[in-house]
């Protein structure tokens, strides 16, 4: 018979202790990274300055998300309050995120910007126009930009300014004004005036629908689609007979 060590009651206390000294600082950890203090600072301009990281011209890596889905397990927040709700239905979300996300991109590039006297031809990205070699890249960096740049802006930061400025009709409005002036920032470098231009005027329609819904699920898709159809109209070639199908 082999004999077993008993823990004596002042080893089950010190185990115990410490345990509990261990969920208090793991608390504590979280709740600083809910927090506005130094640490949810830190989060914040990480998460937002980081974005989608470029490797090369096509080549893209969702970076920034991946933290914020650090950060809501780090933290212990409740998924759906970065928008992360399941579907009623995947068939029927899958269905109206790409119709909505086709649709959209051909009224911005028929209707919408031309009546801002953006250029038929973007510059930034014309050198797909029948590019083969480059379209894999191409097409995974659309799809990326779907989840990384819905789950950074109409995800955690609508979640962290929301926690600052409240959930009613007028906090919501802020939100969405902010969230999307900064989501338009980030592509002026790259994009210029007018892609800025049509990213506020995207964040502004996705972020209602965000702030309507509460979930960023079906974004994703449209936001995907949208930049899929951009990619195709500038793979084939037919951004000028677009732009000018009306004016």
């Amino acid at each position: 018979m082999v004999s077993r060590p008993v823990k004596l009651p002042e080893q089950a206390a010190h185990s115990s202790t410490k345990t509990e000294a261990t969920t208090l600082s793991s608390d504590r950890f979280a709740e600083a990274l809910r927090g506005f203090g130094p640490l949810g600072i830190l989060a914040i301009l990480t998460i937002l300055f980081t974005g989608n990281v470029m490797v090369g011209k096509m080549i893209v890596l969702p970076i920034g998300a991946t933290l914020a889905l650090v950060w809501v397990r780090l933290s212990r927040t409740p998924w759906r309050e970065i928008g992360y709700v399941r579907p009623r239905s995947w068939t029927v979300t899958v269905i109206r995120g790409i119709t909505l996300g086709v649709t959209f991109k051909f009224l911005m590039k028929a209707i919408v910007m031309p009546l801002f006297g953006a250029p038929p031809i973007n510059r930034a990205y014309h050198f797909l126009a029948g590019n083969s070699e480059m379209l894999p890249a191409a097409v995974w960096g659309m799809l990326v930009a779907g989840f990384g740049e819905e789950t950074i802006f109409r995800g955690y930061f609508f979640e962290r300014l929301g926690k600052l400025l409240g959930h009613s009709a007028g906090a919501k409005t802020i939100i969405v004004l902010l969230t999307s002036i900064v989501f338009g920032l980030e592509h002026y470098l790259e994009q210029g005036l007018a892609g800025t231009e049509q990213a506020v005027i995207t964040g502004l329609v996705f972020g209602s629908i965000a702030a309507a819904t509460g979930t960023i699920v079906m974004l994703m898709f449209a936001h995907a689609a949208f930049d899929l159809t951009a990619l195709a109209i500038i793979y084939l070639d037919l951004e000028a007979r677009v732009a000018h199908l009306v004016f």
